[in-house]
């Protein structure tokens, strides 16, 4: 079990990319959250297997269909056990 924070950067906010990466995360059996922030960033906490965690920062890095991400900032924290994944 692995936990990665992801800040993504680019025209990432309207472009259903929360609602995207719940949906692959889910898929993926990955825990976490997705937020948009005020900077204009998505900001995203994944836990789960490290090969389904990869899974979803690769989505990341690419986003859905419409958003243009510029960079993704991750960063390796200690897992909390999440359950479910959710947008706040």
């Amino acid at each position: 079990m692995i936990r990665r924070r992801a800040v993504v950067h680019g025209r990432v906010q309207g472009v259903f990319f929360r609602d995207t990466t719940r949906r692959i995360a889910s898929a993926n059996s990955v825990a976490g959250s997705a937020a948009n922030r005020a900077d204009g960033t998505v900001e995203i906490v994944l836990e789960g297997d490290p090969d389904a965690v990869e899974a979803v920062l690769a989505f990341c890095r690419q986003g859905p269909e419409g958003a243009a991400v510029s960079r993704v900032e991750v960063v390796e924290e200690e897992p909390a056990g999440l359950q479910g994944f959710r947008i706040v």
